[in-house]
């Protein structure tokens, strides 16, 4: 496409319009170490936009700037509708949210998984969302009942070995 077809404005504000994050529908359920988390991610945030805001009218920091006030919004509402739980504080017999829980397949295989907000939801460190199949799948149980995990792949049986808080 030629330039002549093309408006200036256009080019230098190309990226500042960005959607906003989607912000569950869910409560928002932390942990210390989630309420933690959300508020070091808006401190950094914050700290990195007043950085910024001296040369705000050059394009290229609008264009920094556009998803990095996006993300302090997100921030900001999830800390706003924060409800924290005290792991420690919750019955120690039951699966509950901030509980971790070792269970093991109908193949003998091993997990465990923490149930956490969804914020700080991680997989690779196998902390699963509160409203994830597999939280919902455990929450409410006790040690040494056997729940039934729907998956995409197929559901599993798995045995509740332990539950730590």
């Amino acid at each position: 496409m030629s330039r002549g077809f093309v408006k200036e404005d256009d080019v230098e504000r190309a990226g500042t319009d960005l959607p906003e994050r989607r912000v569950s529908e869910f409560p928002n359920y932390v942990t210390p170490f989630g309420l933690a988390q959300l508020q070091t991610q808006a401190t950094a945030l914050e700290q990195q936009q007043q950085a910024l805001l001296p040369s705000k009218d050059d394009p290229a920091t609008q264009q920094t700037l556009a998803p990095l006030r996006r993300d302090l919004r997100y921030l900001e509402t999830r800390l706003e509708n924060v409800i924290l739980i005290d792991p420690t504080t919750q019955p120690k017999d039951t699966v509950l949210f901030g509980a971790t829980v070792n269970v093991e397949d109908e193949e003998g295989n091993p997990h465990q998984f923490t149930i956490v907000g969804e914020d700080e939801a991680d997989i690779a460190l196998n902390k699963v969302s509160w409203v994830s199949p597999i939280a919902k799948a455990l929450i409410g149980h006790k040690v040494g009942e056997t729940v039934n995990w729907q998956r995409p792949a197929g559901n599993l049986s798995l045995e509740i070995l332990a539950i730590n808080y």
